[in-house]
């Protein structure tokens, strides 16, 4: 069954395996007991920053614990997994970025079928982009590039593991400017950034650098949005510096596992929806540099749907192949 037809059935008695009256009474009272959040990467990385402050406002805001718990590996794939096999009942959830849904699927063989996760609502963008480290010597995009053509494969790029969004910017990267910097994967973007501060890896691409950009001891090469970062009004988009339509969003969002009745991710998205209109989860997610970007369950099935396509397409296009 695709994303479409289990939303159109919304909560019927074929997908859930309850009957009707019992999915109403589920659902009146959910959530009557702690919920899990699972998110598939180590804690201290992008998921972790963004997915935390949810999990706070979502326990205030139903009187329940929403509890994350960090499981990470396989670029993802492990927890992700995990809440693929997980009970419908509302009470696990998966925390994660789009890539483990949208990018890592075309890539390897996934041991479950990313449409048909259920959406309950997107938590936050990255706003960030290439990050060096200091003592590598450019400051500027232009200047690592042309670091990168006079050194092929010098520079060494720190990901949060293999077939992750942030794998994909480096891919895209690589293919627009024409140059070659060698991809480590990591289980974690926490795991990079502690190679990246002592110079054993050279860049990344993340939000968890953000902090030491401000510090001095990375350098802000580009933004990868469509706007410039609003701490860093200075550093170009990826667009104007020549290289349009090279962003790849990373995305966020809280999925439920396939059979998730429809009423209780209606139920959870229409609470997320209330709280991104709030200072506080505003606050909290601009802290981190994460950029709000409410959707209800229907825009982000076709959210969804597009950015699949427009990862498969980069992925053909660029030969891009695991390590």
């Amino acid at each position: 069954m695709r994303r479409r037809e289990f939303l159109a059935m919304a909560g019927a008695t074929a997908v859930t395996g309850f009957s009707i009256p019992r999915v109403s009474a589920q659902v009146a009272n959910w959530p009557e007991r702690p919920v899990k959040l699972i998110i598939p990467y180590a804690p201290g990385g992008g998921s972790d920053l963004i997915g935390r402050p949810w999990a706070e406002a979502l326990s205030q805001a139903f009187g329940q614990q929403f509890v994350v718990e960090n499981r990470g590996g396989a670029g993802g794939m492990i927890g992700t997994e995990a809440v693929a096999k997980a009970q419908p009942d509302g009470y696990t959830l998966l925390a994660t970025p789009g890539a483990t849904l949208t990018v890592l699927p075309h890539l390897r063989k996934a041991p479950y079928d990313a449409s048909k996760f259920v959406p309950c609502g997107r938590t936050g963008d990255f706003v960030t982009g290439f990050s060096i480290n200091a003592q590598v010597g450019p400051k500027t995009f232009a200047e690592m590039v042309d670091y990168a053509k006079k050194n092929p494969g010098k520079l060494s790029y720190g990901s949060a593991g293999l077939a992750t969004a942030t794998h994909l910017r480096l891919e895209m990267l690589k293919y627009r400017a024409g140059i070659d910097i060698l991809h480590v994967p990591y289980r974690g973007s926490a795991d990079a950034l502690n190679d990246l501060l002592p110079n054993n890896v050279q860049m990344m691409n993340e939000i968890n650098n953000i902090p030491h950009v401000k510090a001095g001891k990375l350098h802000l090469l580009n933004i990868n949005n469509s706007t410039r970062h609003w701490d860093f009004p200075d550093i170009p988009t990826l667009t104007e510096l020549g290289h349009p339509d090279s962003d790849v969003p990373i995305w966020y969002s809280i999925q439920g596992p396939p059979g998730l009745p429809q009423e209780i991710a209606e139920k959870l998205n229409a609470k997320m929806l209330e709280l991104s209109k709030t200072e506080g989860i505003q606050k909290s997610l601009r802290g981190v540099s994460a950029a709000l970007q409410p959707m209800t369950t229907k825009e982000m099935v076709a959210f969804f749907d597009a950015d699949s396509k427009n990862n498969a397409a980069l992925i053909k296009a660029a030969s891009i192949k695991l390590e």
